[in-house]
């Protein structure tokens, strides 16, 4: 073994007809096992895992004294033969991590009666756990995670030794809980993994009870377990790692989990729980990691948390917890090293100076909050630093010079606060930092040119009044020279208050209108965003030619969209009716309202007003005003104009529409789904940049995790457009910036093959990523003939997965880096689809590649 032997498995038949023994494991070995193997009738152990093996695993029935058989960690496919089910000697059988697939043998316990340890995870294995395996009473390990399997999990009462059950991943169901009743037999059981199946109902108390205290590890994560954690749960003393996050659990968390000593994992989050933190998990003196965020915990973080002296995770995030952050926490907590996440609570006061005492610290997030007073000094003694987000508080002051030793920080988040002063130059020197966002506080001052601020898409200042830049930009003017200061000095807290005073009346008069206007419905609107040009439905009349059928360049579900010209500098614009008549047109439109709050991007439209009012005969009438698309959408590109698409068009709109989904996923507090993303809805300006429009089914997403609830109002009808939802909203999930991936993939792959989605050849389960995916190995055979023509024709000797003996260009390239990308985000699992912000670091590599040639 181990012997870095590399190359294919020479034919057996030159080993000795006696050969008992055989180990080739983690070498290099590579092509299919010889079938001859099967020929030496005197093995007892044959141990093959851990190289690169492919193919179908042949005959080893003649192997009748076959003891060990160790296979794992190759890229054997096909079915297991029936005749290794049949070696009623075998004690060990190591199948993990190949390609193989089919169901277990319902007999399977009975032909292996000698079986001790069953290793059979990350396959693709189908069907149920056959209930024979009862009759194996000598086993010691069952790991079948990360299968297909299903049906309900069988018992293990006839199976005392068992000291290990791995069954996570598959679609295993609890049934009336037998299996875990059945479990008090199994005195030696140390670990339980039974996580991401679909297990329902309530855990029962009993069996809680029953379960052998042996136990070490408990995993029920990312199932449907509903009801609440019976108290017997206290029991359990030798528990080290419980995760029973991601359920339906709800009620108290019990505290007889203090009574759990040796636990160093407790992981309860995104669940429903209430009522507050027990004081007893203070007790827990060897705790490393705790995670309650995504709960309804309220009240305030007890003191005796302080006591947890080993913690290096504590995440609570994500709840309703009030009072103050305790100095006395913060202090005995000086061994956290990787995170304390404290955000989307409604914590108050000032921030302790303890928090200095985080030396180790990675990553500190108490955003969203109502935390007061200044940024801690003391927070630059916490040297290894990589994330530091305050954002959404009414922190004041300037930001602290002692930042300056934060040198390895990648991400800082100053945003939404009451911060003054100037923006600190040693920022400059942080050549780690990725993330800068200081965007809406009272900064005042040029904005720094070196280091980080060199980069544009990684830094945000806007809404501070008194910044001002080197040169002139959309967001912030130009600062005056040195000699021209005293000139402006008084000029400018004049011009700043004048229009202060204006844009607070006109706010005063929409609001007004609005209030007045409006039905018994509580939901209000923002219009922060807005330029709050005030209109009246006389004159949005009068704009479209009294909503002439000539003037409609648009119409959907809850509106139709209208060219128009209003009397003002705003030049053509575009103007979209709701259909109030239309049940969901009104939630559509406070929906776009929401969305578009506080959203400035340049690949997104820009909304430049709404009306909210009446007609002439009473009825209620809504309207938002947007900048005019003078160039048409991408629907129209692809399928209503002659020709497809070039490589290098393509390119720049899947970089315009990636850095618009990056924009809202990431830098939008909170975070905006989409929800509708497809080609009609992706407009392109003068100047051919694409921009993401139509924000009616748009979802803002409260929570932390991108798979979040939403907190928005419900929408009436599908949440999204045929061919492009995301598989999982069909079955009920929540919204998620994994939806608009998938839809963002989607797009990827008809931009590339100029076929929609919704194309009469997708039927019965066959659909457009089935079809690039199938077609990977021959791209050119699914591809129109723009993406894989032009001028970047520098040729490339080898490209891996494509047809062998042709020679590909750099336009082959960048095409299977698309497809390959289309692929990942159209993946059917969320949990397999990237984010949003390796998407747009990935295409826009790709384009620099395919554009670098003409440098």
């Amino acid at each position: 073994m181990d012997n870095n032997l590399s190359g294919a498995i020479p034919p057996f038949t030159k080993f000795p007809s006696k050969l008992t023994y055989l180990d080739l494991t983690a070498n290099s070995l590579t092509g299919p096992m010889p079938r001859s193997v099967g020929n030496l009738s005197s093995l007892t152990t044959l141990y093959l895992g851990q190289n690169q093996l492919q193919g179908f695993i042949p005959d080893l029935g003649k192997l009748s004294g076959l003891q060990y058989l160790e296979l794992s960690y190759n890229s054997l496919s096909g079915t297991v033969p029936p005749s290794i089910y049949n070696l009623s000697s075998l004690e060990f059988l190591g199948l993990a991590n190949n390609n193989l697939r089919g169901a277990l043998p319902s007999d399977m316990g009975n032909t292996l009666p000698n079986i001790q340890i069953l290793m059979m995870p990350n396959n693709r294995f189908d069907g149920v756990i056959p209930t024979s395996l009862q009759n194996a009473s000598r086993m010691t390990f069952i790991h079948l995670s990360n299968n297909s399997l299903t049906g309900v999990i069988p018992s293990f009462s006839s199976m005392p030794n068992l000291v290990y059950i791995m069954l996570y991943s598959n679609h295993l169901e609890a049934g009336d809980w037998t299996f875990f009743s059945s479990l008090a037999n199994c005195t030696q059981l140390l670990k339980l993994n039974v996580g991401t199946n679909n297990l329902r109902g309530h855990l029962p108390a009993n069996s809680i009870a029953n379960l052998p205290k042996s136990l070490t590890t408990l995993a029920l994560r990312s199932n449907n377990i509903s009801g609440t954690i019976p108290l017997e749960i206290g029991n359990l003393s030798n528990l080290s790692m419980l995760y029973l996050d991601t359920n339906l659990f709800m009620g108290p968390i019990p505290p007889t989990l203090g009574q759990l000593h040796n636990l160093h994992v407790l992981s309860l989050s995104q669940n429903i729980f209430s009522g507050e933190i027990p004081p007893s998990i203070g007790s827990l003196d060897q705790l490393e990691e705790l995670y309650l965020q995504d709960n309804q915990l309220s009240g305030s973080i007890p003191e005796s948390l302080g006591s947890c002296h080993s913690l290096w995770a504590l995440n609570l995030s994500c709840n309703t917890l009030g009072g103050s952050i305790s100095g006395h926490v913060l202090g005995g907590l000086n061994q956290l090293s990787w995170l304390l996440d404290l955000s989307h609570n409604q914590l108050s006061g000032s921030v302790a100076p303890e928090v200095g005492s985080l030396l180790n610290l990675g990553s500190l997030n108490i955003s969203h909050n109502n935390l007061t007073g200044r940024i801690p000094s003391t927070l630059g003694a916490c040297v290894r630093l990589e994330a530091l987000r305050v954002e959404g508080n009414l922190l004041q002051g300037s930001i602290p010079q002692s930042l300056a030793n934060l040198k390895g920080i990648q991400v800082l988040d100053f945003s939404h606060n009451n911060l003054s002063g100037a923006i600190p130059q040693f920022l400059e020197t942080f050549t780690s930092l990725q993330y800068l966002n200081m965007s809406f506080n009272n900064l005042e001052g040029p904005v720094p040119t070196g280091g980080v601020f060199g980069n544009t898409s990684g830094i945000f200042v806007q809404g501070n009044p008194h910044l001002c830049a080197s040169v002139a930009s959309e967001e912030l003017p130009r600062c005056f020279a040195s000699g021209s200061t005293k000139k402006h000095k008084f000029i400018i807290p004049l011009l700043i208050a004048l229009s202060a005073i204006v844009a607070l009346a006109l706010i005063l008069g929409v609001l007004n209108v609005w209030f007045k206007r409006r039905h018994k419905s509580s939901e209000s609107i923002g219009h922060s965003y807005m330029e709050l040009k005030r209109i009246t439905y006389r004159d949005v009349n009068k704009a479209t030619n009294s909503f002439s059928l000539a003037n409609i360049i648009g119409s959907g579900q809850f509106g139709t969209v209208y060219k128009g010209w209003f009397d003002s500098d705003d030049g053509t614009v575009a103007v979209k009716v709701f259909k109030l008549n239309q049940h969901g047109a009104l939630h559509s439109f406070i929906a776009e309202c929401k969305a578009l709050q506080h959203i400035r991007h340049r690949n997104l439209v820009k909304v430049i007003t709404a009306c909210s009012t009446y007609d002439q005969v009473g009825n209620e009438f809504r309207a938002l005003v947007f900048e005019y698309m003078a160039k048409g959408s991408l629907e129209n590109r692809l399928h209503n104009q002659c020709g497809d698409l070039s490589l290098g068009a393509i390119l720049c709109i899947s970089v315009d529409i990636a850095t618009a989904l990056e924009y809202l996923h990431n830098q939008c507090i909170p975070p905006v789904v989409h929800c509708d993303l497809k080609p009609s809805n992706i407009l392109f300006d003068d100047d051919d940049t694409a921009r993401v429009c139509d924000f009616g089914l748009a979802r803002i997403i409260h929570g932390c995790s991108s798979g979040g609830q939403s907190g928005t109002t419900s929408i009436v009808g599908p949440r999204g457009s045929i061919g492009y939802i995301p598989p999982e909203y069909g079955m009920g999930s929540e919204i998620s910036t994994e939806g608009d991936v998938y839809s963002y993939g989607i797009i990827l792959l008809e931009m590339l093959t100029g076929k929609r989605p919704t194309h009469e050849e997708f039927s019965d389960g066959f659909t457009l990523h089935k079809y690039v995916d199938a077609a990977l190995s021959r791209p050119r055979d699914i591809l129109p003939p723009s993406p894989t023509s032009g001028t970047r024709d520098h040729h490339v000797n080898h490209i891996p997965n494509l047809q062998e003996n042709k020679t590909y260009t750099l336009n082959d390239i960048c095409v299977l880096q698309l497809l390959k990308l289309g692929l990942l985000c159209s993946a059917e699992s969320p949990k397999d689809r990237p984010a949003m912000h390796d998407v747009c670091s990935e295409v826009f590599q790709v384009k620099e590649a395919f554009f670098s040639v003409d440098k």
